[in-house]
């Protein structure tokens, strides 16, 4: 974060009211919230929203279905989302709905502007409709002619009046944007993703509906009462209408957004149609729009036809909230899909929490309780512990700026690696030697090193674990604020003396499970079972979720050479739109030289876990047919651009 920052807004998506919360909900919002904690701690005026989107025919057919008005059944849905986050202490300034009469003015008002601008003009459309995505597609997008490209639902051929925006005015302006910025997507994986589509060609967008009535009324100025706004142009306008646009505008200062927080499924609209209305607005864009990935459970994708769908609320409440938190931060590179497990929750409490911080404080407790009447003086430790001040002090120099360029996980891994000092300076050191050796004045050093090692990444860590550190810092006789964050991690000054105070265990130690394994988790299928159902599924047929698991991508082959002693690979750089190209070694030298596929384009399998084959690491694999006559690559019928993805 950029020292000159004063007022910092976080945003997380606000969730659609079609269901109950889930772990990805759970990722998103205490991802934001610590970085509204963080901020807070570290001076900053700091604005947190979260909340709920809730209209669109989505919500109107699940309200009918369970014999409810649409706004009764969002009251309902909200209410449970905004009851979780208060159990789970989310310290967000604002819950926006987009029922409220505020939100309702504000996506009138940029309508309004929009239209009188000439952005947005009448017409007719016709296309395919996904209501589960509240998504057109076109013919050439659709899985057979019929199904959604994203959720796998059919979609059903819609033809109505509709409003357009010109998202097509907006091409060149968009590119220019990422461009010149960046960091505006994260991670930048991602970005390049986005690049790509615009480069592709955007398509005016349909924003208004008439085939329901459940959202927010154009304005009134435009006299065209059975129209309502796009689900999606009604939610992305509450990042702004929650800062006061369109009514008093009185938190209006913290625009534009530090961070907008979203899932990878709808990084496009927020990345692509929210800059675009920004820019007919006139108003600045957000300095970042992070997308994180997807959670699955013990390798499988949760549903709730598999009943392996994660509870955060019973995960937090068997094993604490904190160390949830901690797990869900530290688990997963953001941007990537994580897999949550109890054991590796479990391996997680037990291992860092347990051992390495909790285990620690234990240590200081213990040393300065036995040898000091619990008294603790920094006076001497410059003198006999320069070399590990110096080591902690050179990784905290650089750990702040991870947490917003959104490597959270690096962040967490960082303080470890100080906490690793602090216990290995007790080995090397041994206090209860030099006690023995009536060095006094030396143990008395290290337990003040330690004790400031635990002041400093406690610090640190309370964005994360808000209750558990509450207990570290009371435990250590300190008060953590800003005015101690200025001290001791900015200016980089030992803790005044103190006394420690005995706190009960922090992280008990979970032997097992706490809560019930998923189904497909609580035992292994024996051979025979595994047999049997290959021949009760003759023809190995799959959901069309689980297709959907794979994703394949058009790849250009840049670089491509044998690999020496290999009668059958070639190894390859592939360039699948990511900024860098991906190694992939492929068994097709009896059928292809090194020189003919360069410059020449194949289908790869892009999320394939990476794999080493003769020592070298393969990190993808390229689609092929082969019969009696040999073996040729699938490749498509047309140039494509690199990243170009297949469904």
């Amino acid at each position: 974060m950029e020292e000159t920052c004063k007022n910092v807004y976080i945003t997380t998506p606000i969730y659609y009211v079609n269901d109950v919360a889930h772990i990805g909900h759970a990722y998103t919002t205490i991802i934001a919230d610590m970085l509204a904690r963080y901020s807070r701690l570290t001076g900053h005026n700091t604005y947190f929203l979260t909340g709920t989107d809730e209209h669109g025919q989505k919500i109107a057919q699940s309200a009918e279905a369970r014999g409810k008005t649409p706004k009764e059944y969002a009251d309902e849905v909200s209410g449970k989302f905004r009851a979780l986050w208060d159990n789970f202490d989310i310290s967000y300034d604002k819950f926006i709905r987009t029922t409220d009469e505020e939100h309702k003015l504000g996506a009138q008002k940029a309508f309004e502007k929009m239209y009188n601008k000439g952005d947005i003009y009448k017409g007719e459309y016709e296309g395919f409709y996904c209501v589960s995505c509240e998504t057109f597609f076109t013919e050439k997008q659709l899985i057979d002619e019929q199904f959604c490209p994203d959720c796998g639902k059919p979609t059903s051929i819609v033809k109505e009046e509709s409003f357009f925006f010109k998202l097509s005015k907006y091409e060149d302006r968009l590119l220019k944007w990422y461009e010149e910025n960046e960091d505006c997507i994260l991670p930048r994986s991602k970005k390049n993703e986005i690049v790509n589509f615009v480069k592709s060609g955007l398509r005016d967008l349909s924003i208004s509906r008439t085939s329901f009535e459940w959202g927010v009324k154009l304005p009134e100025a435009i006299n065209e009462p059975k129209h309502v706004m796009y689900v999606w142009l009604d939610a992305l306008i509450n990042y702004i209408s929650a800062l006061g646009y369109g009514s008093n505008e009185e938190k209006f200062e913290f625009w534009p957004a530090s961070v907008h927080l979203v899932g990878k499924d709808i990084l496009r609209f927020h990345a692509i149609y929210w800059p675009a209305f920004l820019m007919s607005l006139e108003l600045p864009l957000p300095k970042h729009i992070a997308a994180h990935g997807w959670w699955t459970r013990d390798g499988e994708k949760m549903s709730k036809s598999k009943g392996n769908v994660v509870d955060p609320k019973q995960v937090a409440d068997a094993y604490g909230l904190d160390a949830f938190r901690y797990f869900m931060l530290r688990e997963v590179p953001f941007g990537q899909d994580g897999d949550f497990s109890q054991k590796a929750l479990i391996d997680r409490i037990n291992s860092d929490l347990g051992n390495d911080l909790g285990n620690l404080l234990n240590r200081i407790s213990g040393m300065s309780g036995k040898y000091f009447d619990f008294k603790v003086s920094s006076v001497d430790v410059e003198k006999y512990h320069a070399k590990e001040l110096e080591e902690v002090n050179a990784i905290l120099e650089n750990v702040e700026e991870l947490i917003f360029n959104m490597q959270i996980n690096r962040f967490l891994e960082e303080l470890w690696k100080v906490l690793t000092i602090a216990n290995k300076a007790i080995g090397d050191y041994e206090p209860w030697t030099k006690m023995k050796e009536g060095k006094t004045e030396e143990a008395m050093a290290l337990v003040a090193l330690i004790t400031n090692i635990m002041a400093r990444v406690s610090v640190l860590l309370q964005p994360v674990m808000p209750e558990k550190i509450a207990k570290i810092a009371t435990s250590l006789g300190i008060e953590i604020n800003t005015e101690l964050y200025n001290k001791i991690i900015v200016n980089k000054e030992l803790l005044s003396d103190t006394v420690i105070t005995k706190v009960d265990q922090l992280f008990p130690r979970v032997e097992e499970p706490l809560i019930e394994q998923a189904p497909e988790a609580k035992t292994e299928k024996s051979q025979t079972e595994k047999e049997t159902n290959k021949e009760e599924e003759p023809d190995n047929l799959i959901t069309i979720d689980k297709f959907f698991e794979t994703t394949i991508k058009v790849g250009t082959i840049v670089e491509a050479q044998e690999v020496p002693k290999s009668k059958k690979l070639l190894k390859l750089q592939v360039d699948l739109g990511e900024g860098k190209n991906r190694q992939v070694l492929a068994g097709i030298k009896e059928y292809y030289s090194a020189d003919e596929l360069v410059g020449t384009q194949a289908c790869v399998v892009a999320n394939l876990k990476p794999a080493k084959l003769m020592g070298m690491l393969s990190e993808g694999m390229l689609l092929a047919a082969k019969d009696e006559n040999g073996l040729c690559l699938v490749r498509p019928e047309k140039t494509k651009i690199s990243g170009t993805k297949i469904s």
